[in-house]
């Protein structure tokens, strides 16, 4: 990566996990981050496209999960073992200077790029693809739900936003791909 993008991947970072440290995100944003935190969004989306749709709703979270998995394999098990990018929380040169928040591990795993960003911003621009036309609103709602788990991860340490961006991306691929091709091919008559 061009020195120039390290310098401003590490500035973008200092901001994020220094600038902005308070006491309110310090208790908030480990828990934005944690999936356990959003389970009752998921069992929202299980139980309205099962009830609303019946089996079309049972292909629409098998596609979901088929969103999740793709997304999460290929950045987890692919992508970070070939970048091999050490987290900032692990980097020798910054660890002394994170503000750490105690309640969050920082890992062992490689940071580029944030699962958390691929897999969130997956699964919301799979339901933005799906649900656009009935609901004009929510792809703000998604969006908004997606970079505030990405934004977690940036203040309490554990990727770049280099990271969190490339995470996104490959993630809106992703979401993409599966929300707006496959449903499109498996449940041609959704609405």
């Amino acid at each position: 990566m061009p020195e120039f993008l390290l310098h401003l991947d590490r500035e973008l970072f200092y901001f994020f996990n220094h600038t902005l440290s308070n006491s309110f995100f310090d208790l908030v944003m480990p828990y934005l981050r944690k999936p356990a935190f959003w389970i009752p969004v998921y069992a929202f989306i299980l139980i309205f496209c099962i009830s609303q749709y019946k089996k079309r709703g049972i292909i629409l979270i098998l596609l979901l999960i088929a969103t999740f998995a793709l997304s999460d394999f290929g950045s987890a098990s692919i992508i970070k073992p070939l970048v091999k990018r050490v987290r900032p929380c692990n980097d020798p040169v910054l660890a002394t200077t994170i503000v750490h928040v105690e309640s969050v591990n920082c890992g062992t795993g490689f940071s580029f790029p944030s699962s958390h960003a691929s897999n969130h911003f997956a699964i919301s621009v799979f339901l933005i693809c799906v649900f656009a036309r009935l609901w004009r609103w929510i792809w703000l709602w998604a969006i908004l739900w997606a970079t505030s788990v990405c934004l977690a991860q940036m203040y309490v340490g554990v990727h770049y936003p280099i990271d969190i961006l490339a995470g996104a991306i490959y993630g809106t691929i992703v979401g993409y791909l599966f929300g707006a091709v496959l449903v499109k091919k498996f449940i041609p008559d959704l609405y």
